[in-house]
């Protein structure tokens, strides 16, 4: 079988080299421009602060519920779940086998609003 190329990342490139419990359990796979796209392997608690950039989710595997500014939604595996820039988010009541597909993009700040927020 070929090696897999550059611009194809799965899951399983960062086995065994992030772990749930560190101070930062991600790990970053891809970047091209002003996308850069990583897994996200929360312990016990998500942490997360705030970021200064757009992100969004993608859910691998795991359910709970995810705050998004003062509202919260369950999620499950295949959501998709955006945050603008600078707004509290965290994942909640999670199952221990958490995993997401976390992409960062666009400028510091976040880009405008579109019709969607």
């Amino acid at each position: 079988m070929a090696a897999r190329p550059a611009w194809v990342a799965s899951i399983s490139d960062v086995d065994g080299v992030v772990s749930r419990g560190e101070p930062v359990p991600y790990q970053r796979v891809f970047e091209h421009g002003s996308l850069e796209a990583g897994i996200y392997l929360p312990g016990e608690r998500d942490n997360q602060r705030p970021h200064t950039r757009d992100e969004a989710y993608v859910v691998i595997r795991g359910t709970g519920i995810f705050l998004h500014g003062g509202e919260r939604a369950p999620f499950g595996p295949g959501d998709f779940i955006f945050v603008p820039a600078h707004m509290e988010h965290r994942f909640e009541e999670y199952t221990p086998d958490l995993a997401v597909w976390v992409l960062f993009y666009g400028p510091e700040g976040g880009e405008a609003p579109g019709a969607a927020d």
